[in-house]
């Protein structure tokens, strides 16, 4: 109404009112216009806020990924990737008494002017650097992943399955593989190569982009014969470990691990991949004939192996000595306990700024519009959980860590943005505005009453002049009439 009612009247004759929503005096109460000039200079305030909520909402999504490719064992007690957002509620049950009882009153003894704003202002400043330990944490990380083909290349490794020593060339690469054995790392191709086996025939080796294989030698007659099985080409999700298992035996096995079943595995053949969680896995290795072989191994976190059953493996309590494991991507060697200095400075940031940030608008709200400014405290969470979507569509950043330095960069600047508003905002006390109205509101109430009686009796004797003048004019009429 106040809007349309400042449209109506915005010819330059008009005088103009202290605020805008003065307008609206024509139809509602001064009260009821004063308390909605109060919700929004507190709603005002909530634009910068959104971007607080981006980063500090990303502890469920982007951290977690990182942790997948940590270790989490923690020695007595096993992390899995998820449970570490767990750290977030305790350090909040650590800190909140913590603030309360002895950091505020340390800085209030001090006599440091820490109002609720700058205290939100400090709280934004510490979710940026939580951003910035994580970069730096990432950057870490990066450096112990493998090299995975970009969509252009192709990779490719190397298993002997053959008696007997093998010299290979494959491109540009020149090595020797013992048997049973295979090369350390994966080769990388960006086109096609010429594979050399021994003293084999050349053959061109077309690799798919964007793709690992395994290219495993087997004797087929007098010379040997690459078969190519596709491999994985990222980190195991959930921190598991991917394992699967070639055949090199004589005859048909079957491998299973707690409830999950590799399938039946033909002579020369590659298996499935079966993620197996981090911690002791017992194998049972099978045959048509019933017959059982027990291999236990012990697994960390986001690894891949290839376990060879070699053609010299038996059946008997020495079974695991005709087995030999290949692995292909190393496991997580950073530990999850570096992510702690970030959900501390996260957490302290939620303590400083979420709670601060409540504590000040139920502070600066009318009585009765408290819930609208928690609907709107709400809608800044949901406003920076779209802020995430844009951003990480908008940035196609290549690598993790720099998307992390852009959101506390980010951060930083709309900090600064509300460091500005926050000088500017002028504190108040909604109860004794309240009351100043409820004092002016019975003179107010009287004067509308006596305006309305005035507007009454004119309204009445503006008929009792009209009747009389048409009463008159009737008579009139009559005494012409009479005279015609």
């Amino acid at each position: 109404f106040a809007i349309k009612n400042r449209f109506r009247h915005r010819s330059s004759q008009y005088p103009k009112r202290a605020h805008w929503m003065d307008w609206a005096e024509e139809k509602y109460d001064k009260l009821l216009i004063a308390q909605v000039k109060m919700v929004l200079k507190v709603l005002f305030l909530y634009i910068p806020l959104p971007m607080f909520w981006a980063l500090f909402d990303q502890q469920g999504s982007r951290w977690t990924l990182q942790a997948t490719t940590m270790n989490g064992d923690f020695g007595i007690l096993i992390i899995q990737p998820d449970q570490m957002q767990t750290v977030n509620p305790i350090l909040i049950l650590i800190l909140v008494p913590i603030m309360d009882s002895i950091i505020y009153p340390l800085i209030t003894k001090c006599k440091l002017n820490f109002t609720p704003l700058k205290r939100m202002t400090v709280g934004m400043f510490l979710a940026a650097l939580a951003f910035v330990a994580a970069g730096l944490i990432q950057i870490q990380i990066d450096q112990t992943l493998p090299k995975f083909p970009s969509s252009n290349e192709g990779q490719a490794k190397f298993i002997n399955m053959m008696n007997q020593s093998l010299p290979i060339k494959a491109g540009t690469n020149q090595f020797m593989l013992e048997t049973f054995t295979a090369n350390e790392d994966y080769l990388t191709f960006d086109k096609p190569f010429e594979l050399i086996l021994g003293a084999g025939v050349p053959e061109m080796v077309s690799l798919s982009d964007g793709t690992r294989n395994t290219m495993v030698i087997v004797q087929d007659g007098v010379q040997p014969r690459p078969i190519a099985f596709r491999d994985i080409t990222s980190k195991p999700e959930q921190g598991a470990n991917a394992i699967r298992f070639l055949n090199g035996f004589t005859s048909t096995v079957n491998v299973t691990v707690r409830n999950n079943d590799f399938g039946d595995i033909v002579t020369n053949n590659m298996s499935k991949y079966v993620a197996v969680p981090q911690g002791d896995a017992e194998f049972l290795i099978r045959n048509n004939a019933g017959q059982v072989c027990v291999y236990n191994q012990k697994f960390g976190f986001g690894s891949s192996y290839t376990y060879i059953i070699m053609p010299t493996f038996a059946f008997g309590s020495n079974c695991q000595e005709g087995i030999r494991p290949v692995l292909d991507i190393r496991p997580n060697s950073i530990h999850m306990a570096w992510q702690i200095p970030q959900y501390f400075l996260i957490t302290a940031g939620e303590v400083v700024f979420s709670v601060t940030g409540l504590e000040f608008s139920y502070s600066q709200a009318p009585s009765n519009m408290k819930s609208v400014l928690q609907a709107g405290w709400l809608l800044t969470v949901a406003v920076g959980n779209i802020i995430v979507l844009i951003v990480a569509e908008a940035a196609t950043l290549p690598d993790q860590w720099a998307e992390y330095i852009l959101f506390a960069s980010l951060l930083v600047l709309v900090c600064i943005i509300f460091a500005i508003m926050a000088y500017f905002y002028t504190y108040i006390d909604p109860t004794k505005i309240e009351a100043q109205f409820a004092q002016k509101e019975p003179d107010e109430k009287e004067k509308r009453k006596s305006l309305e009686m005035a507007r009454k009796d004119s309204v009445e004797h503006y008929k009792e002049d009209r009747r009389s003048s048409d009463s008159s004019s009737d008579e009139d009429d009559v005494i012409q009439q009479s005279k015609m």
